[in-house]
């Protein structure tokens, strides 16, 4: 039995990847402080489902807390490590930006440095789309440069990518980055798109609507992404002899390091996007047309042929299907009467605003 660390556990991607793992047989050790970005209440639901499984056990433990993960580390001897404690959210990032240095920089940091002192077999960290920034040449590749990030979110998660390379470097730690690509799906957070929009449908609000509908996401399926880090989780990197790298591979010609994209490989237009939620719901939306934000850009698109190269899987989940599963688990969550189509009397509402 394998034993993997999932830092982030409670947090939207993180339950579903200890779900997976769980069910391959892995003993998963989880960590997460709880943080109250957006809703503890969801996130509690998300560990006490976790806790029903034997093999599941947590720590609520901030990890840039010095020296906490060296501990664990060292007592637990995880063979894999995937690091998804994040603060995320490009838009939050204009207003608190130091707590995304502290929780992805200096925990990422204490990651690191608990790795280099007792190594695990193969660690996976979590990166983002957002560090193509100002390309405009798409699908983006894992070779394109990134040299231009357009918010301090997407900064923090350009530096963990080459944080993690130096130890990879230094100390030969096999590391794998993934960026995924505008993840959604039941369970999600409150503060994404999807779920937003659904609420506000749903209370008969309108919905805001950035660069005036000129906008297109990659949009992945939760169930999609975490089957790609389940197939990569067994393809590790290995330090290329005499630095030699295959022309369309991203591993580095110095480290066991590698960066890989995975995401569903369409760009959608955010009206298809909408389109689908109203269908799922059965209401129609009321648009509010907004500017573009500062730090988000118009459109995402993943080249994911590295992640069919190495793993042979390519996400399939439509997002009429994605959208529908969403909307249904949306609606069994918070006990919604009247559905679809009609009126929400004001208990429905008060836990729909809750």
């Amino acid at each position: 039995m394998r034993t993997a660390l999932v830092t982030g556990s409670s947090g939207f991607i993180g339950y579903h990847l200890c779900q997976r793992l769980l069910e391959d047989g892995f003993r998963v050790i989880g960590i997460d402080n709880l943080s109250d970005y957006y809703d503890v209440g969801l996130k509690r639901r998300r560990q006490a489902m976790l806790l029903q499984s034997p093999g599941f056990s947590v720590i609520n433990q901030s990890i840039e807390t010095e020296g906490f993960l060296g501990e664990v580390f060292e007592r637990e001897r995880p063979d894999v490590v995937v690091h998804l404690a994040a603060q995320a959210g490009v838009r939050h990032s204009l207003t608190d930006p130091r707590s995304y240095l502290c929780s992805n920089m200096r925990g990422t940091f204490e990651l690191l440095e608990a790795a280099r002192a007792t190594k695990p077999a193969h660690m996976l960290l979590a990166s983002t789309s957002s560090v193509y920034g100002a390309n405009e040449t798409m699908p983006y590749s894992e070779t394109d440069r990134t040299d231009h990030q357009m918010s301090f979110y997407a900064a923090t998660k350009k530096a963990t990518e080459c944080m993690a390379h130096s130890y990879a470097h230094l100390y030969d730690l096999p590391a794998t980055m993934f960026r995924f690509f505008t993840v959604y799906g039941p369970w999600g957070r409150p503060d994404m798109a999807l779920f937003k929009f659904t609420k506000a449908i749903l209370n008969g609000e309108p919905i805001d609507v950035y660069n005036h509908g000129h906008m297109m996401r990659d949009f992945t399926y939760v169930t999609d992404l975490v089957q790609g880090i389940r197939l990569l989780i067994d393809v590790v990197p290995e330090r290329p002899e005499e630095g030699v790298v295959p022309v369309e591979d991203s591993l580095s010609p110095v480290a066991p390091w590698r960066v890989v994209n995975i995401g569903n490989s369409q760009a959608i237009p955010l009206s298809e996007f909408i389109s689908a939620i109203e269908e799922a719901t059965g209401l129609q939306a009321l648009r509010n047309p907004m500017n573009m934000q500062p730090g988000d850009v118009p459109a995402t698109w993943a080249d994911a042929s590295l992640l069919h190269e190495l793993t042979g899987y390519r996400p399939r989940t439509s997002l009429r299907e994605g959208v529908q599963a969403f909307v249904d688990w949306y609606r069994d969550y918070y006990d919604i009467a009247g559905w679809p189509g009609t009126s929400l009397n004001s208990g429905d509402l008060r836990r729909i605003s809750g």
